[in-house]
């Protein structure tokens, strides 16, 4: 199943997608407004969110989902911290090798047993499908990373979304330790367009990854690539991101990209930024300067 948040009229709604139609939970129950609520009827009963929702669906309205002028889609989880994974993928690697002073640090991080996993961005940093996503107005070097992202209760992996991890490449390359300033500020991270539950994801580790970056309605850059170029695991890398830290109710946990676009590239204020997975759905932002 594939859970959407829908925002209109002041009021957020939950939307659940099955195999047949699309379904508004808040209607059989109007406390059931986003997905946290969701989880915490799963935590009640006890039951994997998918058969939670599934009792639901006979009493839910059906709907059809046509983001409007008075109602969008908003990010799917709208709580919690986003935390990421970098030099995931050997492109990703021989990127950062490129952009930095100290290229060997990304050499030992990739072929070391401890993954890189950083704190990547709070909800108010964080945008939804169709909202304007951030490029520094100190940095010239700017480019998306389409990532799996893993969505978490806990410590337990519930499902999947896409996330786009934007960077500024001129930062940190210029010193590793601007990481911080590279990664997080005013609408760093984008995710949706919904969480596909984890027990509908066959296998996260082959999964079609593909990016398209246009300008005034040309296209840029066009490129796919699949979750199976990994080298690191989803629950390795869960496991060195929730032990020994203090994990929030729902967090999300981005994985890695191998789509970098070329090193002459940096995105511009107005570009369209259009990632998907397979089986989870396309995320489409614009950029905006902050």
């Amino acid at each position: 199943m594939r859970y959407y948040q829908l925002y209109g009229d002041g009021r957020p709604r939950l939307a659940v997608e099955t195999s047949e139609t699309v379904y508004d939970l808040t209607t059989t129950n109007s406390r059931l407004r986003t997905f946290e609520d969701l989880l915490s009827a799963v935590s009640i009963v006890d039951c994997p969110i998918d058969a939670v929702a599934e009792q639901l669906l006979d009493d839910a309205a059906e709907i059809e989902i046509h983001p409007t002028e008075n109602e969008a889609l908003a990010a799917p989880v709208s709580s919690g911290e986003i935390w990421a994974a970098g030099v995931t993928y050997r492109i990703s690697e021989e990127a950062r090798q490129t952009e930095s002073s100290m290229p060997d640090m990304y050499i030992d991080v990739y072929e070391s047993d401890r993954p890189e996993i950083f704190f990547k961005a709070t909800p108010s940093r964080t945008v939804g499908p169709a909202e304007q996503v951030g490029i520094r107005a100190d940095s010239d070097w700017d480019v998306p990373e389409p990532e799996l992202g893993v969505v978490l209760s806990g410590d337990e992996i519930i499902g999947y979304t896409v996330g786009n991890d934007m960077s500024s490449r001129s930062i940190e390359g210029s010193n590793p330790l601007y990481l911080p300033q590279a990664k997080v500020y005013d609408r760093c991270c984008a995710v949706g367009p919904c969480v596909r539950s984890a027990s509908s994801i066959e296998d996260p580790h082959d999964l079609e990854i593909w990016m398209t970056i246009s300008r005034n309605q040309e296209v840029l850059y066009n490129e796919t690539t699949s979750t199976s170029k990994m080298v690191r695991s989803v629950d390795e890398l869960v496991d060195y991101y929730t032990k020994h830290n203090i994990v929030s109710n729902v967090s999300v946990l981005l994985t890695g990209t191998s789509l970098v676009p070329d090193d002459g590239f940096t995105l511009h204020e107005g570009d369209l930024v259009e990632m998907g997975i397979e089986g989870i759905g396309t995320l489409s932002n614009t950029v905006v300067e902050v």
